[in-house]
């Protein structure tokens, strides 16, 4: 994949149960690994998903919780085969991240380009500084 690809972010008002997840199993879910910064215009979240499909990402902003779900095929299904490590995960994965009240859901957007899953929420600038004029009543 050359090019970035854009993914829907969906906006909604329940939180999806964990079982809902279009690809169940009885393996624990793994927790994605991210990074989360701030500029003056944008709450950030990167993550490498180097592996999953862009059809199997469900991302999500339900009552300001960031929700990313997503399941990586395992490359391997040698059944004989005798592990003696295994430090990546394989499987069905999600991640939650509370977002602070200064962020613009309607505008979020995410994006996948090399393995790496981008997600740009854009900060609403708020007047932090107002003076009030007395007036006679």
């Amino acid at each position: 994949m050359s090019s970035s690809q854009k993914i829907n972010i969906e906006e909604s008002q329940n939180l999806i149960p964990e079982q809902e997840s279009k690809k169940t199993s009885s393996r624990k879910e793994g927790e994605l690994a991210i990074d989360c910064y701030e500029t003056p215009s944008d709450f950030v979240v990167l993550s490498a998903i180097a592996g999953v499909k862009i059809g199997d990402l469900d991302i999500s902003i339900e009552n300001n919780i960031l929700i990313i779900k997503g399941f990586r095929e395992t490359p391997e299904k040698e059944e004989n085969k005798k592990s003696f490590l295994n430090e990546c995960y394989w499987g069905s994965f999600s991640r939650k991240i509370v977002l602070s009240e200064d962020v613009d859901i309607t505008r979020a957007e995410a994006l996948f380009q090399k393995g790496i899953l981008k997600i740009k929420i854009p900060r609403i600038k708020r007047i932090k500084e107002k003076k009030l004029k007395v007036k006679n009543a």
